[in-house]
């Protein structure tokens, strides 16, 4: 097979996908695994074939010890010691290596939740934050799953508001403990969680995290929570009355807790989108299959257009957050290796560089998680009555895909955090997306081109066109929110969550454009479906976004420069359209083929 090969994947600014353009050969695929990261694929594979599904039905029981034997099995494969340091008994391997683990275990939800909140934001604030004796202590038992963690911020007052937790940490008058009083409410991983990270306020003030073991007095773990999906994952109430936590145990510095809270999450959100891109394809395959096989008016169902929509959809969405997933692992990576051939290469700057791409991780969220919910839908969509049925996993896989949307914060939060971090760092100067804007905004006052609408010639130029037009009508429905309601923007909920939901299309666009260019450059079988693909994402895209900017423009003007705004978003989106027919026949067809999502 021929290939060109690769240039250096290029880490980029975070949200620079707004304003900056990227050559296929500067991102990453997972085409461009590693023979080393594909023996980890093929052992995560294995082990989730043979191992997890097994058990499904005694995890969903939530049969005793189940669920823990488990883990340390992944424990003995590595597969929880991913993004723990050597020094500590860990792994050490690179993002992109704990992406794949993540995203090929997550066949079965309340698994994929136990592993994730513990590899995730259960250990990786110790590894961030935690002392030398902190980590020498603890790691090493999280890196085999001998223990495992949980992470301890929400409570019943404030979920999505963090800081504003009740839960009370006072220091001795020697120094030599805290005295924490409190309540935590849905702490995934609680029943069977040795070592929690506890967010409290010392004083009631300083808003701070501490490690509390299992066993410590005072510390009392509630009753299961019932819940309607992920049901054999553990869900409950963590109470904590006169509990004497040793001053040791303070995680990083006091007051300072809202950057370990904060900085987890961004991993929490891209790693919960990469386990939905899991699950998606797992999905995706009992549609496909269920639709080869189910015979109708004397033929199989998957003949028949309107199924086929709904697998050339599922296909679409599926490939779109893959792509986003890699891409921004891949630009992680490539920020962290630039790390380790200078200097200061520490867990500080480690998470620093993670959160570089915060709004590439939201974005991904939410993408990811509603595109799951899509994938379930039309898996009950196409079984009928047999998908409403527990005999069948239809119904579980539906049932647990409507947490995603709301751990790790709700999409509402992420979308806010997607337009407000891209403002605030257009505002301090960190990306010059203000200029763009400004630009944009002069060229479109001027008089139409009449050019064609942004028909192009060539392989996916069409595409790559009308991504043009997207970034532009992102950036102009930017401009008219900032100068309708400038500071103010950010009470603005309504117009925050469309400019992310344009903002969220634009990155899925490009980085399955991208990808499918890459395929092609590269002569790869599997670049016409990836074509086809990026065309029905492409047609998508367009139509959610101008909507979007319709409702932007409409909160911020009316008469006559309302009229003018509409007009130059029509100029913007004016492109022609494609035969989504065709292409949804093209994708379907090719998944029917392979009986499995088709890259």
């Amino acid at each position: 097979m021929s290939t060109i090969a690769a240039s250096p994947i290029v880490a980029a600014a975070g949200g620079s996908f707004l304003i900056e353009n990227r050559t296929p050969l500067q991102i990453f695929t997972p085409e461009d695994f590693s023979d080393e990261q594909r023996q980890v694929l093929a052992t995560t594979v294995q082990f989730a074939r043979e191992e997890i599904l097994p058990q499904s039905a005694a995890i969903e029981s939530k049969q005793t010890g189940v669920l823990a034997s488990l883990m340390l099995k992944a424990g003995e494969l590595g597969l929880t010691a991913v993004d723990i340091p050597e020094e500590y008994g860990g792994m050490g391997m690179d993002k992109v290596t704990s992406t794949l683990i993540s995203d090929n275990l997550s066949i079965l939800g309340s698994f994929s939740t136990a592993f994730g909140a513990h590899v995730g934001i259960g250990a990786l604030p110790l590894v961030w934050y935690g002392t030398e004796e902190q980590k020498q202590r603890y790691l090493p038992k999280l890196a085999t799953a001998e223990w495992i963690a949980a992470y301890a911020l929400s409570e019943a007052t404030s979920g999505s508001d963090a800081m504003n937790v009740r839960t009370r940490a006072t220091l001795s008058a020697d120094g030599a403990h805290y005295t924490l009083n409190g309540e935590k409410m849905w702490i995934t991983n609680c029943g069977v969680a040795s070592l929690f990270t506890v967010f409290a306020k010392i004083d009631g003030v300083k808003f701070s995290a501490f490690l509390v073991e299992r066993n410590t007095p005072g510390l009392t773990v509630g009753a299961e929570e019932h819940k309607l999906g992920i049901r054999g994952s553990s869900t409950c109430p963590l109470v904590l009355q006169d509990c004497k936590v040793p001053a040791g145990n303070l995680l990083g510095e006091a007051g300072k807790g809202h950057h370990i809270a904060f900085n987890v999450l961004n991993v929490g959100r891209f790693k919960l989108g990469v386990a939905c891109v899991g699950g998606a394809r797992y999905a995706l395959a009992h549609t496909i299959r269920y639709a080869k096989e189910r015979v109708a008016f004397g033929k199989p169902i998957a003949e028949f257009g309107l199924i086929r929509r709904k697998i050339s959809t599922s296909a679409t969405r599926l490939y779109a957050a893959e792509s986003m997933a890699y891409r921004t692992v891949g630009m992680i990576d490539a920020s962290l290796a630039q790390m380790a051939e200078g200097q200061g290469a520490t867990a500080r700057e480690t998470q620093r560089r993670i959160e570089e791409f915060a709004v590439e991780c939201s974005i991904l969220k939410v993408y990811g998680s509603e595109m799951l919910s899509t994938v379930t839908d039309e898996l009950i969509a196409t079984m009928g009555g047999y998908g409403y049925v527990e005999e069948y996993p239809a119904e579980r896989l539906y049932r647990d895909a409507r947490i995603n949307r709301i751990f790790e914060g709700t999409n509402e939060i992420n979308r806010l955090i997607i337009t407000g971090w891209l403002m605030k760092r257009a505002l301090n100067g960190q990306l010059p997306l203000l200029g763009a804007i400004k630009k944009l905004m002069d060229d479109v006052m001027q008089p139409p081109s009449f050019d064609g609408g942004g028909d192009s010639d060539g392989v996916l130029a069409h595409e790559a066109a009308l991504l043009a037009g997207l970034k532009n009508i992102a950036l102009f429905a930017a401009g008219v929110a900032s100068q309708r309601f400038m500071a103010a923007l950010q009470e603005q909920q309504e117009v925050m969550a469309d400019l992310a939901d344009i903002i969220t299309q634009v990155f899925a666009l490009e980085s399955a454009l991208l990808r499918a260019q890459k395929l092609a450059l590269n002569k790869r079988a599997t670049a016409t479906v990836a074509a086809a693909m990026t065309g029905l994402l492409a047609d998508e895209s367009l139509a959610l976004a101008e909507q979007a900017a319709k409702r932007v423009l409409a909160a911020c003007g009316e008469g006559d420069m309302l009229r003018t705004q509409l007009a130059i978003l029509r100029r913007l989106a004016k492109f022609t359209p494609v035969d989504t027919v065709a292409l949804s026949h093209a994708v379907a067809r090719q998944c029917i083929q392979v009986e499995r999502y088709p890259l």
